[in-house]
């Protein structure tokens, strides 16, 4: 059938076509914002994209248009297919009826980390020999694709907590059904759909009911908003990670990039491998956890871990130009960027770190994490804050409050040209951002080599 997605270049709903093509769709999709890595993602799998959203676009009519939550009434495309009465469907819903039905799912929830770890968790299965299926909000470097079908009855999916679309508002994940389920933390973000974090802590409650009592639940100890979900009611045995759980890891580099795992008091053996920080290691235990569920043994897993490669835009080293790193982050939330920040700082000591920031997400546009904004960059040496045209707050006084060197900056090029006056050999930049960034990335390198 010809399935048409509005609202393609997502990065669930681009994962949700690369499914739907190897499943023998032929699939097109529109979307406003057509940039990589998801756009060269879908045109490498044969997959039309069309920009904006012109109803012509859905004539000759598609069997099916599957409508991204991105998308509300008064959007052009959607009103027509409204207005035609074409079949339409939520993405969670057409992954849960056409993918996920009759398989294992292992989800990943939470705030942070939520790519990274699906993406390590694959891996970890693939490394077994366990051929998963997956869906990812990003690229994981080990596999090239953000989602496959797979060959076994195991699927991995990144397990998000953002509405499902304008007509369904439930989380996307409460569609999943998984048996076995990460809850890696729980933090306030979403402010355009969820009014508190009591909100945020009632959808995770309902995705807690639909695991069975065969099924496992693995968080970390010293989440209290976890901890709260769980006291709303929880019929599914649990594992726990971290500090007093039964998965620990003990550092043996302080970066986070040598570390030994162990589960109830044994040693599972030691990771070593490219990634840092505290948060990554975390990741890692309840990556373990889960796989363990399914039945990879620690060991396997932890040898696994040592050959993970991270993903796409998670501190992706894009550029090396005359001394100067250069990394694309998709930190949005104050939490990532001093998270992103420590691991960053404790790899490089004290070579000099300068951290490019663009506050892009609704959250930030709405100015939910104005507050948290000056601390998460106290371990950067200077900071550039980017202010959108639209956005509605007043980005200067929080780089006044920045407890190191901040300057709010309305252009890239003006970005570009701070950033070549501070920079030497040795000069780690870190660009943050959850979007595409006009390019910075490829911009600065450019402006660094000339």
């Amino acid at each position: 059938m010809h399935i048409h997605i509005l609202g393609i270049c997502g990065t669930f709903m681009g994962s949700l076509a690369v499914l739907a093509k190897e499943l023998g769709h032929r699939v097109t999709g529109s979307d406003a914002n057509v940039y990589p890595p998801m756009s060269t993602q879908l045109e490498a799998q044969g997959i039309e994209l069309m920009q904006g959203y012109d109803p012509a676009q859905l004539t000759p009519a598609p069997d099916l248009v599957v409508i991204g939550n991105a998308l509300s009434r008064g959007n052009p495309a959607v009103e027509y297919v409204l207005n035609k009465g074409l079949p339409y469907v939520s993405g969670p819903q057409w992954l849960a009826d056409h993918v996920l039905q009759g398989r294992w799912v292992l989800a990943v929830a939470g705030t942070h980390g939520k790519t990274t770890t699906t993406s390590m968790l694959a891996w970890v299965l693939e490394h077994a020999g366990m051929s998963p299926g997956f869906l990812i909000g990003g690229v994981p470097q080990n596999f090239g694709v953000s989602a496959r079908l797979g060959g076994t009855p195991f699927f991995v999916v990144e397990a998000d907590e953002y509405d499902s679309a304008f007509f369904d508002k439930r989380s996307k994940f409460v569609h999943y059904r998984p048996r076995t389920a990460i809850l890696n933390n729980l933090e306030f973000d979403h402010a355009d759909i969820f009014p508190d974090l009591a909100a945020i802590e009632r959808q995770f409650h309902h995705l807690v009911r639909t695991i069975p009592g065969q099924g496992l639940i693995i968080h970390p100890t010293s989440e209290t908003a976890i901890a709260r979900v769980l006291e709303m009611g929880c019929w599914t045995p649990v594992q726990t990670t971290g500090e007093g759980g039964q998965w620990q890891a003990r550092l043996l580099a302080e970066d986070g990039s040598r570390f030994e795992v162990s589960f109830e008091g044994a040693s599972a053996g030691t990771v070593e491998w490219e990634l840092t920080g505290q948060h990554n290691v975390a990741n890692a235990l309840a990556t373990l956890a889960a796989a363990r569920h399914v039945g990879v043994v620690p060991e396997l897993g932890v040898a696994a871990l040592s050959a993970f490669k991270s993903v796409k835009r998670r501190m992706e080293k894009v550029a090396e130009v005359k001394g100067i790193t250069i990394y694309d982050d998709f930190a949005h939330h104050p939490t990532a960027i001093a998270t992103t920040l420590d691991g960053l700082r404790k790899r490089v000591g004290d070579a000099p770190v300068i951290a490019v920031i663009e506050p892009r997400s609704n959250s930030m546009k709405l100015g939910a994490h104005r507050d948290g904004l000056p601390e998460s960059v106290k371990l950067a040496d200077q900071v550039f804050w980017y202010a959108p045209p639209n956005l509605g707050w007043d980005l200067a006084a929080t780089a006044m409050a920045c407890p190191v060197p901040s300057q709010v900056c309305t252009s890239l090029e003006s970005i570009i040209n701070e950033v070549k006056v501070l920079a030497r050999p040795g000069t780690q930049v870190v660009i943050m951002s959850n979007g595409g960034f006009g390019g910075l990335h490829g911009k600065l390198a450019k402006a660094l080599e000339d």
